[in-house]
């Protein structure tokens, strides 16, 4: 066990800290963030790895879908209209499934946030991820904090020069792998990368390449914290969203105050001391580069990286864990309550512990189930129901549509016969990546028939035709009834498709003009 003296302590200043508040918009302050270890350091490497692998492999993952259609597993289809999700195939029309998506994704950040805080930001957030990687690069190029700290304020010499040219180089390969990886997910990712590298890729391929290139290597490499502090709006958004049983990244003062760097001076002076030993390496650490003793800051990502650090520095000192970590706004207060005696008096940490040292029975603890209250019911339940909605009209859509235009001019033709015809463009959509023969039948409107031009049978009630796969076909179809069959001057009929192989039908309801003579 190491005595408090024996603490490594560090030369670190919060960029925000509450003795010397920057303006709205500060020129950026260089932040060195040291290497921490811990679990929520290895959660966070395990998201880095899954994220990261999501995005990069899967444009390159096959999924069977037959000859008729692409073999990409995830695939935009621009150029066809087509979005392709594994089994899933989403038309222009069925946009709202897009919709859909993008609400659960919307509501699910709401309930995240409620629930733990920025932990999205701290994980998972595209920027989170990208600095990380690129601080991984930094750190194995250039060392960790005191090294880069040294190296940055050192003279440019030729191995800085090496250095700084190595990282940047990596970066920008980085960036050209991120651009890339997207353009990816508009074509076929073989095909394309072929294109690429031959330089016979369509125009906007390179351009977009470029624009994402550029903004990864600015975002992650250059800016940094300041996409989160200024750009982003989620920070200013997120106090909405949480309340007293939200869970988020809180400095203990209740047990770390009166915090001292000679905890064995002040306590043989009688007077109290906290477990705080002013290490600054929770400061240290912090991407953000703020002081999280100065309570909930805009700043702060939730990332949880001063807890390892903290619990670190507990470790060595023989101390229980905990100085900083996921807590409620309700239990920080009643701990508050037992450390100051009410509020009557500073926080004496004598209060929250007992003669043997042990904390107190009186301090509240965080349980899970005090995260489950009535917002987080009501964004479940939200969320769910969008979900099901969708996964049950995904289940349920039918996968063969129909579609009717009437000819506008002429309305009706009056044949030679006395006969009175009517002119449609029927569209039938074909939704599955197969060809199917559609038999069209004729509903209502007694004594009539149909022809179809391009489709080489005589007048009758039905005709079959064939439907190329994931494709609409447009049918020029004539109606005709004899005079002595006409009812009115406007008749409604049936037009009905079915592929009795597939089980599938649809129908519209059409109507048949005729003149008032015909009556």
């Amino acid at each position: 066990m190491l005595d408090q003296t024996q603490i490594e302590r560090f030369e670190a200043e919060a960029v925000n800290s509450a003795r010397i508040r920057q303006p709205l918009y500060a020129p950026r302050k260089k932040i060195f963030p040291k290497r921490a270890s811990g679990s929520f350091r290895r959660f966070k490497w395990l998201v880095m790895a899954i994220t990261l692998g999501i995005y990069y492999l899967t444009p390159w993952l096959r999924w069977d879908r037959g000859a008729f259609a692409p073999d990409q597993a995830v695939l935009l289809d621009l150029a066809n209209r087509r979005f392709y999700f594994f089994f899933i195939e989403i038309w222009p029309q069925e946009f709202y499934y897009v919709a859909g998506l993008l609400m659960m994704a919307g509501i699910g950040l709401f309930l995240i946030t409620s629930t733990v805080g920025r932990a999205w930001c701290g994980y998972t957030c595209p920027q989170t991820v990208w600095v990380d990687l690129f601080l991984v690069v930094e750190r194995a190029i250039e060392g960790d904090r005191n090294a880069r700290m040294k190296l940055d304020a050192g003279p440019w010499t030729a191995r800085k020069l090496v250095l700084r040219g190595t990282k940047h180089a990596i970066w920008v390969v980085i960036a050209v792998a991120t651009g890339g990886a997207w353009i990816f997910y508009f074509a076929d990712a073989p095909t394309l990368i072929g294109q690429v590298v031959t330089g016979t890729a369509a125009p906007v391929a390179y351009v977009t390449i470029s624009v994402l290139t550029a903004t990864t290597y600015t975002f992650g490499g250059l800016m940094r914290e300041q996409v989160c502090t200024y750009m982003c709006p989620w920070p200013r958004i997120q106090a909405a969203m949480l309340d007293e049983n939200s869970l988020t990244v809180t400095y203990n003062d209740w047990r770390g105050e009166p915090r001292s760097r000679h905890a064995k001076k002040v306590r043989a002076a009688g007077q109290p001391v906290g477990d705080c030993v002013d290490c600054n390496a929770c400061v240290a650490v912090c991407p953000m580069g703020i002081d999280i003793r100065d309570g909930q800051q805009l700043e702060c990502i939730t990332c949880a990286l001063c807890i390892d650090a903290c619990d670190g520095v507990m470790d060595k000192l023989g101390k229980e864990r905990g100085l900083i970590s996921y807590a409620t706004l309700s239990d920080y207060n009643a701990n508050m309550a037992v450390a100051t005696a009410g509020g009557s008096s500073p926080v004496n940490p004598s209060l929250v512990r007992t003669d043997e040292g042990k904390f107190s029975d009186r301090l509240a603890h965080f349980h899970i189930r005090k995260i489950f209250r009535l917002r987080t019911f009501i964004y479940l339940g939200a969320w769910s129901a969008v979900g099901l909605a969708l996964l049950y009209s995904l289940l349920t859509r039918e996968r063969l549509e129909l579609n009717v235009l009437h000819d506008r001019n002429p309305q009706f033709v009056t044949l030679s016969d006395g006969s009175i015809r009517n002119g449609y463009t029927v569209k039938l959509l074909n939704m599955i990546p197969e060809p199917r023969m559609i038999v069209v039948t004729l509903q209502g409107l007694p004594g009539a028939e149909m022809s179809a031009v391009g489709v080489d049978l005589p007048p009758a009630r039905s005709f079959a035709t064939l439907a190329d796969p994931d494709r609409l076909k447009t049918l020029k179809v004539f109606v005709r009834q004899p005079a002595d069959q006409i009812e009115g001057t406007a008749q409604s009929f049936t037009f009905r498709i079915e592929d009795k192989a597939g089980l599938e039908s649809a129908e519209y309801i059409a109507t048949f003009n005729a003149p008032e003579i015909a009556k």
